[in-house]
């Protein structure tokens, strides 16, 4: 049997051919360009992060000037900040800082080698905030940094320039309604609105039982806790807590701190010095000596077991005498009543400010050296020795109207004021300060004594059937600045809500009404006992809010102490090299 074998047509494998062939074609070609697209891909990659590494380079160059000018400002002012532009000029990264730079060649706006555009845009003036603390006043000048890179290790080379506008803004801390350099805490039981400024340099935490209202903006340092501190021991009943920012109120964490210049670290401890007595070795144009209290006051108070000193202040080397015969109308150095918070019984000093502004306004004495003025700010420190039952103090009295100029009263000691302060009958509790006058009340603590405080009941037991202890409604217009005793070791520190320490029981139609600022730097060192403990006070209904008068720099209170920060206005990333 014979097989027969059928061939393929040669057209027909022909055709088969060439189809393979023009898919293979097609396949190189789509592969060809996969390729080529990859390769691209991969380059422009290459060179947007090349481009982006040079902007991070210039960008640095721009850093390295700014962390020079901010350490210049804050240890010595913005005069030292305009002296040194040449050598801000003269800045830019080295390849000995890191071989990377190496391979960026830095220049400034006109081409020079290894330089920077460095030049102050304005002149110191008081002026609105920018950046982070828009809202705020302070004495600012503006500054402009602009650098350029050429990146030599790309082909071809990448040129590109950053440009920084910063101000450098001395802030008065009293432009913050509440201003706290350590954890600001803020948990209070009735509702509360909070009408100013609110920032701390640590963490903020708000666990408030009803509801706690913000109409302007809230910053830290660190960051915003919708909870209490880690070390608060209380338990609160939080089920009608609210915490509201009003539309565009910002509310965040991680700006800057912003610092008082004191020569040396920022700790509680070292910025409590402001209130000490300076030693005998240091100028009082140091940067410590520029913000103590003692060198800034216009009448200077210092109580020892052997002597009392009253004279003039640094102003003019504390050259004019007061004497015993006119300090004795407005202080009494015999004071004596009971806190119960801290267990002791306080022998202090009492100045009667009412007595103080009229001896002020008719004495030959100070006034001829205060260049005919009134006194504006008096420091009193109590150096006593205290028993294990006994502490200082320093008390401000009648205190309804101020001298003409306002009056700032600073001390080492815990102060204690007792009754209305700063405020005409007409507007006792309201918050009009438009009669008001430029005050602040510095101490280790701030203890608020109502208009019905006796001394002679300060001891005695809390009974609300005998009213002992009774307050009565009382207004305050003031800045404070003190120390608190801080949350640990199973103690609350009271928080915002009990920044004036209350010896009293507040009725519900006791109320106390306060308008000013609430600065806290420091932890107390002498009224040290902490927070909530029994048949201290009942509080009062807190009727508060930020005085707006100190927005006005005219309207400060003598003394006010002001914080330094460099503020961050506009970064713009530039093309070719143009002129600023």
């Amino acid at each position: 049997m014979k097989i027969r074998l059928t061939s393929r047509p040669p057209a027909i494998a022909g055709y088969t051919l060439i189809v393979v062939l023009i898919f293979t074609s097609l396949g190189l070609l789509v592969l060809a360009g996969a390729l080529d697209w990859s390769a691209t891909n991969t380059k422009l990659n290459a060179r947007n992060n090349e481009y982006f590494n040079t902007v991070a380079a210039a960008e640095a160059a721009t850093e390295k000037v700014l962390a020079h000018m901010a350490n210049d400002f804050q240890s010595q002012g913005e005069s030292l900040v305009y002296a040194n532009l040449g050598s801000y000029r003269l800045l830019s990264p080295t390849s000995a800082e890191n071989s990377k730079w190496a391979d960026y060649e830095f220049s400034n706006v006109s081409g020079a080698a290894a330089q920077s555009y460095v030049e102050r845009t304005a002149a110191a003036s008081y002026t609105p905030l920018q950046s982070q603390y828009s809202g705020i006043y302070g004495l600012a000048s503006s500054y402009q940094v602009q650098s350029y890179v050429r990146n030599s290790a790309t082909t071809p080379a990448i040129e590109v320039g950053v440009k920084q506008d910063v101000q450098l803004a001395t802030i008065p801390v009293f432009q913050f309604a509440i201003f706290y350099s350590m954890d600001l805490e803020i948990n209070p039981g009735p509702n509360m609105t909070i009408n100013g400024r609110v920032h701390g340099n640590q963490n903020i935490y708000m666990q408030p039982v009803s509801t706690l209202t913000f109409q302007n903006h809230v910053t830290a340092s660190g960051k915003l806790f919708t909870d209490k501190h880690p070390d608060d021991p209380l338990s609160r009943n939080t089920s009608n807590s609210k915490i509201v920012f009003e539309p565009g109120v910002i509310h965040e964490g991680g700006k800057s701190s912003i610092t008082l210049p004191i020569g040396t670290n920022n700790t509680a401890d070292a910025v409590a010095a402001i209130l000490d007595i300076p030693p005998s070795d240091e100028s009082a144009t140091s940067l410590m000596g520029k913000q103590r209290f003692y060198n800034k006051a216009d009448l200077i108070v210092v109580v020892s077991n052997s002597s009392v000193s009253v004279k003039s202040g640094q102003f003019n080397n504390f050259s004019t005498i007061v004497a015993s015969n006119d300090y004795k109308k407005f202080l009494n150095t015999s004071a004596s009543y009971y806190n119960k918070r801290e267990g002791k019984t306080v022998n202090g000093v009492d100045i009667d400010v009412g007595a103080l502004k009229a001896w002020s306004e008719t004495n030959a004495t100070l006034r001829t050296a205060l260049g005919g003025r009134d006194v504006r700010s008096i420091y009193v420190a109590d150096m006593r020795p205290q028993t294990v039952a006994t502490e200082a103090g320093v008390r401000v009295k009648n205190g309804q109207t101020l001298p003409s100029l306002g009056l700032t009263v600073s001390t080492p000691n815990p102060l204690y004021v007792q009754g209305h302060y700063n405020v005409p009958n007409s507007a006792l509790g309201t918050h009009d300060t438009s009669g008001s006058k430029p005050a602040a009340l510095i101490g280790d603590a701030i203890n608020v004594l109502s208009t019905a405080w006796e001394d002679s009941e300060s001891a005695l037991l809390m009974n609300s059937l005998l009213g002992i202890r009774q307050a009565s409604s009382t207004t305050i217009n003031a800045a404070f600045l003190a120390g608190n005793v801080p949350t640990t070791n199973g103690y609350y520190s009271g928080g915002v809500e009990n920044f004036p320490r209350f010896l009293e029981n507040w009725a519900d139609d006791d109320i106390f009404t306060y308008n000013g600022s609430m600065v806290m730097m420091f932890h107390s060192r002498q009224a040290t006992a902490p927070w909530g403990g029994a048949d201290v006070y009942d509080p009062p209904p807190r009727d508060w809010a930020f005085d707006v008068n100190f927005m006005d720099p005219t309207k400060l209170p003598p003394g006010t102490p002001e914080v330094r920060a460099l503020l961050r206005a506009q970064y713009a990333v530039l093309g070719p090299r143009t002129k600023p």
